[in-house]
C-alpha cells in the first residue's frame, strides 16, 4: 500500500504509491483508482508527448532560439497525474515549469515557448483554459491561488484551485502566508509541491528538518506524500484532494516526491553540485517507463501502439520547432500592451513618448 523512494542513503517516510517502478500495480485502501485500458494508454501518451515538447524546447534554447527554458524532465507523472485530475471548472496556478499541466489544460506548447523566446507575455488567456499565466517570482502564485479559492467559496461555485510550487519555494514567506489564509478561511485549494530534491543547487536538507508534507499539520490541514513518479498515484491523490476542497473540507498539501533529472534551467549546470550516481538511481524510477512496463505486462498495448505514440511525438516536436521559429518578433510598442486590463492614460502617454523617441533614430538615419 505504501513504498519508499530512497534518495542516496536517506530513507524518507512512506508515500502513496499505486504503480511501482517495475510496473506492478499496488492497491491502497484510501486511494483506489479504477482506470480503463484506454485511460492508461492516454496517460502514457500524455507523458511521452509532454517529454518530447520539453526536449525540443531544451534543444531550441541550446541553439539560441529561446532565451531560457525550465525543463520538467522526470516530473511528467506529477504534472500529468495532477493535471488530469482537474475538472473544467477548477483553476490551476503554475510556476514556470508546469508544461505538463499546461498540456492537460489544452494550452498550445508554442505559446509557452513564445514567452521564453521573448515574443509574448504568456500568450494564452487564463480564463479560456482555467490555467493562470506562468509565475516567475518564487512562491507568489500560492497567494494568488488562495485568493481565487476564497472567491470560489464566496461565489458558492463547485470548483477548486490548485497551485504548483517546488520544495525551495516552501522556504518563502508567501507560501507560508498562503497556508495560513487557506487554513483560517477553509479555502478550496490544493497545494501541490513538486519536491524534486533540489532548489537550484541547494538540497532538500537545506530547506527543512522534517518531510515537507508534515508542515501542513502545523497550519491545521492535511498533508500527503505521494510518489511523484507514479502517474496513477498522483491522479488518485489529487482527485481526492480536489473533491475534498470542492465539498467544503478545505485545503490539502500534496508533496509529490520526485526528482529533477535535468538542470534547474538551461542556465544551470547540475554536475557542479550533485553526483552522477544520484541521477542514475532515479532513472530507474522513470515515470514513463513504469507505465510502459504496466501496459506490456498486462497486455493492454502492443508494439504498434508504442511505435504510433513515438511517431506522434516526433511529429509534435517538429511542429513545435517549426512554429516556434515562425513566431514574429513583436514591435517595441508591444511593451505597453496588457499592462492594464483597460486603457490607461499614463501608459498611453508613455507609449507615445517612447514611439517618438524611436522615431528620432529614424530621422537621424535619414540625415
Amino acid at each position: 500500500m505504501t513504498a519508499e523512494a530512497p534518495r542516496g542513503a536517506d530513507a524518507p517516510p512512506e508515500l502513496i504509491q499505486l504503480l511501482t517502478p517495475e510496473g506492478e500495480r499496488v492497491e491502497h485502501p484510501d486511494y483506489d483508482i479504477d482506470l480503463t485500458a484506454e485511460e492508461v494508454r492516454s496517460l502514457y501518451r500524455d507523458l511521452v508527448l509532454v517529454r518530447r515538447v520539453d526536449l525540443e524546447a531544451v534543444a531550441l534554447q541550446r541553439q539560441g532560439e529561446l532565451g531560457l527554458w525550465a525543463s520538467l524532465l522526470g516530473q511528467e507523472a506529477a504534472q500529468v497525474g495532477s493535471g488530469r485530475a482537474l475538472t473544467d471548472a477548477d483553476m490551476a496556478f503554475p510556476t514556470y515549469r508546469e508544461h505538463g499541466v499546461a498540456w492537460c489544460r489544452d494550452v498550445d506548447p508554442v505559446k509557452l515557448l513564445g514567452m521564453f523566446r521573448g515574443v509574448n507575455h504568456g500568450g494564452w488567456d487564463p480564463y479560456e483554459h482555467n490555467f493562470h499565466l506562468y509565475t516567475i517570482v518564487i512562491g507568489s502564485q500560492t497567494l494568488h491561488a488562495v485568493g481565487y479559492a476564497m472567491g470560489i467559496q464566496r461565489d458558492g461555485a463547485e470548483a477548486a484551485a490548485i497551485v504548483y510550487f517546488g520544495d525551495g519555494a516552501t522556504s518563502q514567506g508567501d507560501v507560508n502566508e498562503s497556508f495560513i489564509w487557506a487554513s483560517v478561511f477553509n479555502a478550496p485549494v490544493v497545494f501541490f509541491c513538486q519536491n524534486n530534491q533540489w532548489a537550484i543547487s541547494e538540497p532538500l536538507e537545506k530547506q527543512t528538518r522534517i518531510p515537507l508534507y508534515k508542515r501542513a499539520s502545523g497550519f491545521g490541514f492535511p498533508g500527503i506524500r505521494v510518489d511523484g513518479n507514479d502517474v496513477f498515484a498522483c491522479l488518485a491523490v489529487t482527485r481526492k484532494a480536489l473533491a475534498d476542497a470542492r465539498s467544503g473540507q478545505g485545503p490539502t498539501l500534496i508533496e509529490a516526491f520526485t526528482y529533477r533529472m535535468g538542470a534547474h534551467t538551461t542556465s544551470d549546470d547540475p554536475t557542479r553540485y550533485r553526483v552522477a550516481g544520484e541521477l542514475e538511481a532515479w532513472k530507474l524510477k522513470d515515470p514513463i517507463e513504469r507505465v510502459k512496463a504496466y501496459l506490456f505486462k498486462n497486455q493492454l498495448a502492443d508494439q504498434e501502439f508504442f511505435d504510433k505514440v513515438d511517431a506522434e511525438a516526433d511529429a509534435l516536436g517538429k511542429d513545435v520547432r517549426r512554429r516556434c521559429l515562425e513566431l514574429p518578433d513583436p514591435g517595441p510598442e508591444a511593451l505597453f500592451d496588457h499592462v492594464y486590463g483597460a486603457p490607461h492614460a499614463l501608459v498611453d502617454e508613455e507609449r507615445e513618448q517612447y514611439l517618438a523617441y524611436l522615431a528620432g533614430f529614424e530621422t537621424g538615419a535619414e540625415r
